[in-house]
């Protein structure tokens, strides 16, 4: 028994004791094991039915063909419901919802946001029905939006909002803002951690990019300058996305100089917008309710990697539970589902309208004319509305681009969409319904930028593949 007792009391003390730098064998697990399912589910690219994509794309793309035909109706419902929800909490002001900081921000809102949310409901009521319009329910215009991106990002988001604490709760965030720090520092003027947004648009979609800066943002991780760059300017089109467009235009047997031009010209931006306004104006302040809670700076005598370790682990430690984890996650996607969706609904369908039915876009692209004739663009008449188009919705300018007979021209429009990154349809609403300081006039304008700073690059590399 004496025996026993000496053996229960060592092993006691083996595992309390502490494993590396004060942390016990438990510790280091609690960040390695959820930050690496993290990784792979948000980060390692998947070779997945043809097309380039990752984790959380493949689960996505899985539900959406289970639910094929449904998900549309069903976030018709919820698109209505969450107007019902804002009347009822407005006018009943339930306990359960006063009460809740969530519920109170997903239902109290202001009058601007319930009238866009209000619209987004009705237009996918008319779009479900086909009644009213049809200019408003056609197959350009609200039928694009509620049958053809809805259950997109209805299916990324669900996937998105539940597993993304994975990645920003249990220290993968500092263990890579630690890593890349020299790099993303002095190159783009961000923390480090910057790279794991950047890198989940390439690989999955801009959206998600958008989606994890919101949120680091929301919890004292960004300033309000690194918010809006990360957000506007390393939201990349996904690879998966990239590769349907120039399969659209006919030019797939170029994916490789498409992608490479893309990439160029993105980086290119990526150095410049944030050193010009609107940008580089914004505050380098952090979100007032919760103020700065990150530190990127490394001991001396202290290596990056190890550093970044620490800071993980004590993040991953920082946890109170599994449990809380799973509620963050599953409030991510209700505040989606019933905040954002409905805008998206509403912004998309009224950005495709004025896109389809106006000479909107025609009449401001008369300039961009001239320019794509001095970089001696091939029917630059016919291709200067499809370098706009794309502010509506990042399809549009390779639906019109399908159009011209010139395989340069078609290829200049598919590459300078896919660095433009502002479309209303989708990373313009989600900017605007977040707390980042990102107005709808810097947004045009940051639109613009891009679109100057990127053609001309693209232009001649355009001209070099083709010569």
């Amino acid at each position: 028994m004496l025996v026993q007792s000496n053996s229960t009391e060592v092993a006691t003390k083996s595992e309390v004791q502490p494993y590396v730098d004060g942390y016990s064998r438990k510790a280091y697990l609690k960040f390695i094991l959820p930050s690496l399912m993290g990784a792979m589910l948000f980060l390692a690219p998947i070779y997945y039915k043809g097309k380039v994509t990752i984790g959380i794309g493949v689960l996505a793309e899985f539900f959406q063909g289970v639910f094929d035909g449904y998900l549309h109706i069903f976030m018709t419902c919820v698109m209505v419901l969450s107007v019902l929800g804002v009347i009822y909490a407005q006018v009943v002001k339930p306990k359960w919802v006063m009460r809740s900081s969530f519920f109170s921000s997903l239902f109290i809102i202001n009058s601007f946001w319930m009238a866009v949310r209000s619209l987004g409901a009705i237009f996918a009521v008319l779009t479900l029905f086909e009644f009213g319009p049809e200019w408003i329910y056609g197959g350009s215009t609200g039928g694009t939006v509620l049958y053809s991106l809805i259950p997109v990002l209805t299916t990324w988001f669900l996937f998105a909002g539940l597993l993304m604490p994975l990645i920003l709760e249990f220290g993968l965030m500092e263990f890579i803002g630690s890593i890349f720090r020299k790099v993303m520092k002095p190159l783009f003027k961000l923390p480090g951690r910057s790279s794991i947004d950047a890198f989940a648009s390439w690989m999955g979609s801009g959206t998600v990019g958008v989606l994890i800066t919101t949120r680091q943002y929301e919890e004292g991780f960004y300033t309000k300058r690194e918010a809006a760059v990360i957000s506007t300017t390393f939201s990349v089109a996904s690879v998966a996305f990239s590769l349907v467009v120039i399969t659209f235009i006919g030019l797939e047997d170029m994916f490789v100089q498409f992608y490479s031009a893309v990439i160029i010209g993105g980086l290119v931006a990526a150095v410049i917008c944030p050193r010009i306004p609107p940008l580089s104006l914004k505050k380098d302040e952090y979100y007032e309710p919760v103020g700065k809670q990150i530190s990127e700076a490394v001991p001396e005598h202290t290596s990056n990697f190890k550093w970044g370790v620490q800071k993980a682990v004590e993040k991953a430690e920082s946890v109170p539970s599994y449990g809380s984890v799973a509620v963050k996650g599953l409030k991510n996607v209700l505040d989606i589902w019933f905040g954002l969706l409905p805008l998206v609904m509403a912004l998309g369908t009224i950005a495709l309208v004025i896109a389809e039915f106006t000479p909107f876009f025609t009449y401001l692209s008369y300039p961009i004319v001239g320019l794509l004739n001095l970089l001696q663009i091939p029917a630059a008449a016919e291709a200067a509305p499809a370098m706009l188009v794309g502010f509506a919705d990042m399809f549009l300018p390779a639906v019109i681009g399908s159009g011209i007979e010139n395989e340069l021209s078609r290829f200049v429009i598919a590459a300078v969409s896919m660095t433009q990154l502002i479309y209303m349809s989708e990373v313009g609403v989600l900017l605007m319904k977040s707390k980042i300081p990102v107005t709808f006039l810097d947004l045009i304008i940051i639109f613009l930028q891009r679109t100057i700073i990127t053609l001309p690059i693209i232009a001649w590399l355009a001209h070099t593949f083709f010569f």
